[in-house]
């Protein structure tokens, strides 16, 4: 198992961006979270397995129609803290 962290620049504040994907990481049995930063950015932290965890990044490079994703750094890890589902913070 492994585990992603994600800081995700562009338009994805107020257009419901974690909303949505928090929905596409429950579908991939993903948990994780997902958290609006002072800055303007959004830091999706997510666990499960490496082919998953791929599918979810193009989720979060493409965004939605009223989110514009600029960029998002990803850093790969050993899963720490097994977290119990993908919450919304």
């Amino acid at each position: 198992m492994r585990e992603i962290l994600c800081i995700v620049t562009g338009s994805v504040q107020g257009v419901l961006y974690r909303r949505f994907i928090q929905m596409k990481a429950q579908e991939l049995g993903l948990t994780g979270t997902a958290t609006n930063l002072e800055d303007g950015t959004v830091e999706v932290v997510a666990q499960g397995n490496e082919a998953d965890l791929r599918i979810l990044l193009e989720s979060i490079y493409a965004g939605t129609e009223e989110a514009e994703v600029d960029n998002a750094t990803v850093q790969w890890g050993p899963m720490t803290e097994k977290l119990p589902d993908f919450t919304i913070l």
